[in-house]
């Protein structure tokens, strides 16, 4: 009998504390209390669609930090290897827009647990033994110089135990500078095999662009984002290049579709257009649907139709976690898109 595949996913735990009813952050006399992750969010999926995942992270040995690891915990999600150190969670303010005002976040992460991180703290080779997967992002590396070592002391390990490794470039503007974010990437995505990012992530990231496309005009030209994905495999040498197309439109409508490449050839996911309940968390619904699809040995056109699908439902869902199931992905990878009442 075949074992569950099993995948190992590293960053930065969070508290999430977002306004209410859309009330902008000078109103708000209340929030809601959530806990969340980049690559937190993409285990949850993982484990959400039936597969093994496992959390690598610190939080504070406190109840804020156990109230953390509960509520990954709840969805099947290994915390074994969440490590208890440190002061204090990392956490960020969230303002939910809506039409033609964007959303806003205000981060309070320094100084947070993992960010005490060092190399030698996490007994890696335990970690990747009998995985399939490791899975990180670009916020992992952009919070402490001594957090980027240790991302790279981790890729190292996953290499040589033989896992796939992933990374979602995930820039933010708020942790490092396009000029740090590139030096230090570049150098950590040479252990990469599958690489995942949106319009703007491989421009500022790893300084390759789709030429004459303006992110914000609210159109998008696949093809052009087809020979960036030719450009990074040349470059890079990725098995597989990963990109997100949102056409933003508004706050609260964006079109949505997604292109997976192997080098030798391109696959675009259908287009859906999605009136967005919550946008945080999208991203890291499509890593993690294409973390499973690709884990479950999907061609490169069911892989890319299942991640779509799966971070499309995302959008029609209140808070950073992807609550769906395969059966649910796989009914709208099918056509069924209409949300007429399930009976």
């Amino acid at each position: 009998m075949n074992r569950k595949k099993r995948a190992v996913f590293f960053g930065e735990l969070l508290m999430r504390l977002g306004t209410k009813r859309f009330e902008r952050f000078v109103q708000a006399t209340d929030f809601e209390v959530g806990y969340t992750g980049a690559e937190a969010n993409a285990a949850v999926s993982v484990a959400n669609f039936g597969l093994d995942a496992f959390v690598v992270s610190a939080v504070p040995a406190t109840e804020i930090g156990q109230a953390c690891i509960n509520k990954i915990r709840e969805f099947g999600v290994n915390t074994d290897h969440v490590l208890r150190q440190g002061g204090r969670l990392g956490t960020f303010y969230l303002e939910t827009g809506a039409s033609q005002r964007p959303s806003k976040v205000i981060y309070d992460r320094a100084g947070s647990s993992i960010t005490e991180l060092k190399p030698g703290d996490i007994l890696w080779d335990a970690v990747f033994e009998g995985k399939d997967w490791f899975h990180w992002s670009g916020t992992a590396p952009a919070l402490s110089d001594s957090m980027a070592e240790v991302t790279a002391e981790a890729c190292e390990a996953a290499k040589k135990h033989g896992l796939t490794i992933s990374c979602d470039l995930n820039y933010r503007a708020k942790l490092w500078s396009p000029e740090k974010a590139r030096r230090v990437m570049n150098g950590l995505v040479k252990h990469v095999d599958v690489l995942i990012g949106n319009e703007e992530d491989t421009a500022l990231v790893l300084g390759v662009e789709a030429k004459g496309v303006d992110v914000h005009a609210g159109s998008l030209d696949s093809e052009r984002y087809a020979e960036v994905a030719r450009l990074l495999h040349e470059r890079f040498g990725f098995r597989y290049v990963a990109t997100t197309l949102r056409k933003s439109i508004n706050a609260s409508e964006n079109g949505w579709s997604c292109l997976l490449s192997d080098g030798k050839e391109c696959w675009l996911s259908r287009s859906y257009t999605m009136r967005i309940v919550d946008r945080v968390g999208g991203g890291d619904s499509f890593s993690g649907g294409l973390i499973y699809a690709l884990l479950s040995g999907q061609s490169g056109k069911e892989a890319i139709e299942f991640a779509a699908a799966a971070s499309c439902l995302k959008h029609s869902i209140h808070g950073d976690l992807n609550h769906v199931s395969v059966a649910e992905v796989m009914a709208l990878v099918g056509g069924s898109g209409s949300g007429r009442i399930e009976r």
